[in-house]
């Protein structure tokens, strides 16, 4: 039978909170990750609509302003992606030597 002393018991309850709150945050940056997601997504949907012959934009200016901007949006849709694993993996790593740091108590 493992008896948990009242400090242990403290730390275990604080550990589950900042897990929880982590969680939380880790579910809202998904959410806007999601949402920029679908915005690259259709970004590249009027890409593709556009007609490869004779386009009208205003002539190479026009034309470069638009690929340019489509670039933009999805360097950062991909760099939302690295943001969002470097913080996913910083908050596991400190998860982790929490939970390491108790099982040694």
């Amino acid at each position: 039978m493992l008896i948990v002393s009242g400090e242990e018991h403290e730390m275990q309850h604080i550990v589950t909170e900042m897990i929880e709150h982590m969680s939380r945050s880790h579910e809202q940056m998904a959410r806007v990750m999601e949402a920029k997601r679908h915005i690259a997504v259709r970004m590249a949907q009027m890409v593709q609509a556009l007609p490869d012959n004779h386009p009208t934009f205003d002539g190479l200016s026009g034309l470069m302003e638009s690929s340019q901007a489509v670039t933009r949006n999805v360097i950062a849709y991909l760099n939302s992606i690295a943001e969002l694993q470097e913080t996913m993996a910083q908050t596991i790593t400190s998860v982790m030597k929490e939970i390491d740091d108790e099982d040694e108590e």
